[in-house]
């Protein structure tokens, strides 16, 4: 289970920085977003992956899993869906105002000239 996990992370990390390296508006976003994925399954896989046991620990438990990395993961989700929004309306807001996607700020024809 844990080199499933693994090269899922590997997958989302490598895809996600692939993404970034577009240079265009909604890719970046895309890989934003993979990446942050990467991060909370790493997190949830600091807990211990283990198949049916309670987060919580009793006295008659002796397998459990940590709950800290499900909150942390859960609280993580919450503001990277926020902070998606808010580059979400970043990048159309940029869209709108110069009618291009670029994330350099240089139009296509231009790479080599002042």
């Amino acid at each position: 289970m844990e080199l499933l996990v693994a090269s899922a992370i590997g997958v989302l990390t490598s895809a996600g920085i692939y993404l970034m390296l577009r240079l265009r508006t909604f890719p970046v976003i895309l890989g934003i977003s993979l990446l942050t994925y990467a991060v909370n399954v790493f997190l949830f896989a600091s807990g211990r992956l283990t198949v049916g046991a309670p987060p919580v620990l009793r006295d008659d438990m002796t397998v459990y899993t940590d709950p800290l990395p499900q909150a942390l993961v859960l609280t993580a989700i919450v503001i990277s869906f926020g902070m998606t929004a808010v580059v979400v309306m970043i990048g159309l807001g940029a869209f709108l105002g110069s009618n291009d996607d670029h994330v350099d700020d240089q139009p296509e024809g231009s790479e080599g000239q002042p």
